[in-house]
């Protein structure tokens, strides 16, 4: 399913990660991965308020929680840097999303990193 919300299409999700080399391409390429299957979650379910959301960006979250074990995998980690960055995804798709009263700490919630 491609992205129609156009500022989520034309976003490069966790493009300071992809710059450093600390953080290994091929799994940050998955994390992008997991934050554009969120924005499509979002446009199939249409979720109706920020209860419905924070399900959505719940469940992406424990899919960076499980992606940690490959970054630590290949001598990376989920670190301030990242976590900076990732975060700030989540915010920047709560908003484009119409969402922007959303809680930032709240959209990732459960992470474990």
């Amino acid at each position: 399913m491609a992205i129609t919300n156009q500022q989520a299409a034309r976003r490069e999700f966790l493009a300071v990660l992809f710059e450093d080399a600390y953080y290994p391409d091929e799994v940050v390429a998955k994390g992008r991965a997991i934050l554009v299957r969120l924005c499509e979650r979002i446009e199939a379910e249409q979720p109706r308020d920020l209860a419905a959301l924070y399900l959505l960006t719940h469940a992406a979250t424990e899919e960076f929680n499980l992606l940690e074990a490959e970054f630590d995998a290949v001598g990376s980690e989920i670190e301030t840097v990242a976590r900076e960055e990732i975060g700030g995804d989540f915010w920047f798709v709560a908003t484009a999303y119409g969402f922007a009263d959303a809680d930032a700490e709240e959209l990732i919630a459960p992470r474990e990193w």
